[in-house]
């Protein structure tokens, strides 16, 4: 199997398993799916910070409000009553009025967050060498709702961007979060500097080597070629940077400890030779 290391930009995303006979619309369409799948997932755990600390939010009409502006305005949140946490809530306010404060209870949060640690966990295996397949992108979303559910069971209202996310009906225009998304027809990889064209196959541009490992970038389409992969890696340049550094200190340490005494000894000496064929060896000078 050909193992393609993902990135976008210089981030890495992660690895993914494949072979040279695959389409490159295929796999331009399988990669653009994982890494939006991941966004989600990160987004949705972003949320679920908040909600764990929080609760869920608030109408879209009294987000932002103070409590005297929406007592003035006579505005009532009639899904605080209804969405409430197994085992009681907590109330944590949300300093930005944005959620409504009645947050879990303790227990109810670490399953929150233990969740989106396994979660995060799960699909961030770029260091453990392991491949990632859609399969795993929907457990880990599968995840993170069965622990929503377990702690509101009652559900999210549905202004509430946890619900609107699991439901597909996200609302990102206007966000940075809705720039990072490469909708499928317009995800282009790239390899080597050079654009892998949808009507190819993988094969035509890295061989037939089914063991080949190959760093591909995917972006959207019209960008223009992305930076091209440094020679050498971020961890080979720290390396080698120690060494010469330590070689530094090895030579300036040697030239503090030098020492020339050796000079005197009779090895060093280079008419010592001549002088024991001379006869002339170990002769001392002394007055008369």
């Amino acid at each position: 199997m050909v193992r393609l290391h993902v990135k976008h930009g210089d981030d890495s995303q992660f690895l993914l398993e494949t072979t040279v006979d695959v389409p490159v619309e295929d796999l331009a369409n399988q990669v653009a799916a994982i890494y939006n799948g991941r966004l989600k997932m990160n987004r949705i755990c972003s949320e679920m910070e908040e909600l764990a600390e929080h609760g869920i939010t608030m109408p879209p009409n009294m987000q932002g409000l103070t409590d005297e502006q929406i007592e003035e305005l006579k505005l009532k949140d009639e899904w605080e009553t209804k969405c409430l946490p197994s085992g009681g809530s907590v109330f944590k306010k949300d300093e930005i009025g944005r959620r409504n404060g009645h947050a879990p209870n303790e227990n109810m949060k670490n399953v929150l967050q233990k969740t989106m640690e396994e979660a995060k966990a799960l699909l961030s295996k770029v260091e453990a060498n392991v491949c990632v397949t859609m399969d795993m992108v929907k457990d880990a979303l599968d995840q993170l709702r069965g622990a929503v559910m377990i702690v509101y069971p009652m559900g999210l209202p549905p202004h509430d961007p946890i619900r609107m996310e699991f439901e597909n009906n996200e609302d990102l225009s206007g966000t940075q979060a809705g720039q990072m998304v490469i909708e499928e027809p317009a995800a282009q990889l790239w390899w080597a500097g050079k654009e892998l064209l949808r009507k190819k196959k993988l094969g035509d541009y890295i061989g037939r080597n089914e063991k080949t490992k190959i760093i591909v970038k995917i972006q959207k389409r019209g960008q223009g070629a992305p930076a091209r992969e440094p020679v050498i890696s971020e961890e080979d340049q720290k390396k080698m940077m120690m060494y010469y550094h330590r070689r530094q200190e090895e030579l300036k340490k040697l030239e503090e400890n030098e020492d020339i005494t050796y000079l005197n000894a009779d090895w060093a000496d280079s008419s010592s030779l001549k002088r024991q064929f001379q006869g002339v060896k170990n002769i001392k000078w002394r007055p008369r």
